[in-house]
Formats: structure tokens, C-alpha cells, sequence
């Protein structure tokens, strides 16, 4: 099992990994399915289900499968011509992707939100079709979205979760067991076993360059949400508060103003201009989803300016830990709100966290799993309800949460000796059972929870 760094940290688009940039990425798929095919098309339909019915409107749903069958991408949006791009789209009803010539395509009659009918495969489910000239359906493709903007084809599900087909890497772990006794046998920190995975499929400085632009976007997405107010979009009139609370944070240094415990506010402020940036339909990095992009990013910029010591040579390390226990949790269990509620998305991504920052500051293998465990352990049976679908309340203060417990985590496990009671594999189990035990409606559908005891308007 492989599941790269780049996996776990993709540079994309707001507001859901699952709901925005998944769909995006299948309409591409479906885009270069079609480009070879010997078929020739006159049009284009699709037909949202499950949890992307349900949420789809409040997370762009949408927008993000009209923009990526007019052949926009999440790593490389522009969210100027994409406004551009819908507005043509929404007046001509066609779109015209590279390759393609045009193709009608008109949002109102040709994309359907199918409330009755769920697919088997996962709850973010989506059939995406193309027409011939008499309007037959003559390609269709069904897809899933399952999680931090992976995508998979209906075929593809059924192969099995672990569908890495490249050559063997040296560090082959499916457990955090055999992490752990791949450390004691090697001597080398789980950072190092994950880079020796990374290298090997990777030349030259493909992954330093990579990591370092990670870490860009992620730093660029807390400056722009610490520097920018207003209220966001989508009905809720949610005024951003990152500022505000940044700005008063400054005000009070060196005033000696603040109890010890301000220092949450430093880490809440960090994660909420994240998820702010990430409402707002901003670039953010998914950590492992959009929901949850705020915890990782805040973590690490808490650990840089406030704890001495602290390095930014050493974020590689962070990020490379982080990402190995995300893909455990990705393999063993879910990291998807739909399939396992908000337990998947920040705690997972506290988990990531809290392993991250455990061996930045110096603890043994041991400690990060601990650091994982406890993380993850103190988020199990979170549900996933967004009021009106939006990932704005209660998805923007959790964010800060799950890094206030990350660090708290971290703490815990370098006070202790990596010896616990519960390992992190019988963690991310359990939080699999408690996510298929979970009723539907607390896994991100608003049908339940805070969506619906929340006035919405």
C-alpha cells in the first residue's frame, strides 16, 4: 500500500474536497474517456447522488461539475475565468473542453440532483453521461468521490481499496504495527521511511519541491484568511472572525494581557482563516479534505512562531509524518465526511497533526503513534451535519479545535514513553465501525444534527 504525500496534501479548491474538487476531477476524467472514444458527441448530462444531492448546492457541487466539464481543474483554477466560464455557460447551454468542440450542456435541464435514488458504491456518488445528436445517451461512466478529492470509477471501487499499481516501495506498511516495527528494525523515523517511499518513485528534487510548495499554499491560505473580513457566501451570513481575533491577539502582545490559555486563540485563529479562505471557495490544500484543511497548517504554524526551537527546515519531516498516518487511516478506514462522519475529516487531520508535531519536537516512533492515537481517539463518533450543506458551521471552529487538540495530544504522548492502551489501529478501526454504525443522516446529508436544529436562514 502507497499512498503518496501528494496524495494526502493536493493543492485545489474550496469549499469540499469530497463535493467540489472530486466532482471536478471526475468531469476531467470523463473528459479524457470521451477524448478517446470513437464516438462522436453532441452533449453532456450528469446526475448527482447520495450525500452529493443532499450537500451539493451549499458545496458547489454544481458549479464545480459544470466548470470541470468546460475543462477546469482544481490544482490549476482561476477563479476569475471560471466565473466567466459560467456565466457563458449558463447563457449559450454548451461548453466547449480542449478536444471536445462544443457540446450542449445546460445546467438547469442537463445536471440533476437525485434526492430518491442513492448508489452502492459510496455515499458521494455521480453518473456522468454523453449524447449523441438525437440526445442518446451513448457514454456514461459512474463515479464516486470518496474522500480529500480521490476519485474512483464505479470499476475501480469494486477493485478494492488498495488499487497502487507502481513498483514496490522500499517501506511497504498497511498497519501502524508494521510501521513501528519497520522503525525499530531500521533505526529510521517514520519521516524517513515515508521519504524512502516518496524517492523511490520520485527523481532528482521532485519531492523537497513539492513538500516546500505544500507548505506555500498552506501559509499563503492562513495569511490571506488572518488579513481578510466580511461574511461569507452561501446564505448564512457567517462573518469571517479570523481577523478580528488575529488583529486582537497582536494588539494584546507584550501587554501582559493574556492568560496562558490565549494561546488556543492563536491556534483557532490559524485554522479559522483557513476554513474561512476554504468557504469563500479559496485555494487550500486538502489535509486530507477541505472540511478538515485547517488543523494541519495551524499546528505547523503554531509549532514555527511559538515554539522556541522550531524550525522550518524541519516541515518536511512534519508533513511526511502527518501524511503517513492520514494514509493508514485513508487505507483502514475512511477520511470521508459522507462515509464516516466529521471523525474522518478532523479527526483524522488531528491525528495527522498531533504525529506531526510529535516528531518535530523530538519523539520516538513510539510517541507519534501515541500522539496519532490520542488524537484521533478523542474524535470518534463526531457526526458530519453542516447547517444549510455548507462547510461553515459548525466545519470553521472545529478546524480550530481539532488543532487544539492535536497539540494538546503531542504534549500528552512526548510525556510519556509510546507505551498506551489502546494502539492506533484498533483506533482507526474502531472509528470504521462507528462510522458504518452512524445513521446516514449525521454523515454529511443536513438531515440531521446541528443542520437541522439551526435556523438556516
Amino acid at each position: 500500500m502507497f499512498l503518496s504525500v501528494f496524495d494526502m496534501f493536493k493543492v485545489g479548491v474550496g469549499p469540499s474536497s469530497s463535493h467540489t474538487m472530486g466532482p471536478m476531477v471526475a468531469a476531467a476524467r470523463f473528459l479524457e474517456v470521451m477524448r478517446g472514444s470513437p464516438f462522436r458527441f453532441a452533449g453532456l448530462r450528469a446526475s448527482l447522488h447520495g450525500s452529493l444531492a443532499f450537500t451539493g448546492v451549499g458545496h458547489a457541487t454544481d458549479r464545480a461539475v459544470i466548470l470541470g466539464l468546460a475543462g477546469f481543474a482544481p490544482d490549476t483554477y482561476d477563479a476569475e475565468a471560471a466565473e466567466a466560464a459560467l456565466a457563458e455557460i449558463g447563457r449559450s447551454g454548451q461548453v466547449a473542453p480542449e478536444g471536445l468542440g462544443l457540446l450542449a450542456f445546460a445546467p438547469g435541464t442537463d445536471l440533476v440532483f437525485d434526492y430518491e435514488r442513492a448508489l452502492p458504491g459510496h455515499a458521494n456518488g455521480m453518473i456522468l453521461m454523453a449524447t449523441d445528436a438525437q440526445g442518446d445517451v451513448i457514454l456514461s461512466e459512474t463515479y464516486y468521490s470518496v474522500g480529500g478529492g480521490f476519485v474512483l470509477t464505479e470499476a475501480e471501487l469494486a477493485a478494492g481499496r488498495d488499487t497502487d499499481d507502481g513498483p514496490p516501495v522500499p517501506y511497504p506498511f498497511k498497519t501502524a504495527a508494521e510501521m513501528l516495527e519497520m522503525c525499530r528494525s531500521t533505526g529510521r523515523s517514520v519521516a524517513d521511511l515515508k521519504r524512502a517511499n516518496e524517492r523511490s518513485r520520485r527523481a532528482g528534487g521532485a519531492l523537497e519541491t513539492g513538500v516546500a510548495r505544500i507548505w506555500e499554499v498552506m501559509n499563503a491560505c492562513i495569511d490571506r484568511g488572518l488579513s481578510t473580513d466580511g461574511v461569507l457566501p452561501g446564505g448564512l451570513s457567517v462573518r469571517r472572525r479570523a481577523k478580528k481575533i488575529h488583529d486582537a491577539l497582536l494588539e494584546e502582545r507584550g501587554l501582559n494581557l493574556s492568560a496562558p490559555h490565549t494561546i488556543n486563540d492563536w491556534m483557532s485563529a490559524y485554522a479559522m482563516a483557513v476554513n474561512e479562505e476554504n468557504a469563500a471557495g479559496g485555494q487550500v490544500v486538502t489535509a486530507p479534505t477541505n472540511g478538515a484543511a485547517g488543523v494541519v497548517p495551524a499546528v505547523i504554524r503554531y509549532w514555527l512562531d511559538h515554539v522556541p526551537g522550531a524550525s522550518a527546515g524541519r516541515i518536511d519531516d512534519f508533513l511526511l509524518t502527518a501524511a503517513a498516518i492520514g494514509g493508514l487511516v485513508k487505507y483502514n478506514a475512511s477520511i470521508s465526511g459522507a462515509e464516516a462522519g466529521c471523525q474522518a475529516e478532523v479527526g483524522s487531520a488531528s491525528a495527522m497533526a498531533a504525529a506531526g508535531l510529535c516528531a518535530v519536537m523530538g519523539g520516538t516512533p513510539e510517541q507519534v503513534e501515541n500522539a496519532a492515537e490520542i488524537a484521533l481517539e478523542h474524535h470518534l463518533g463526531m457526526t458530519c451535519d453542516p447547517v444549510k450543506g455548507l462547510v461553515q458551521v459548525p466545519c470553521i471552529e472545529r478546524n480550530g479545535l481539532g488543532a487544539i487538540k492535536a497539540v494538546s495530544a503531542a504534549s500528552l504522548a512526548l510525556r510519556g514513553d509510546g507505551e498506551h492502551m489502546v494502539p492506533l489501529d484498533a483506533c482507526i478501526e474502531t472509528m470504521r465501525q462507528t462510522g458504518q454504525d452512524m445513521h446516514e443522516k449525521y454523515k454529511e446529508t443536513s438531515l440531521g444534527g446541528l443542520a437541522v436544529n439551526v435556523p438556516n436562514c
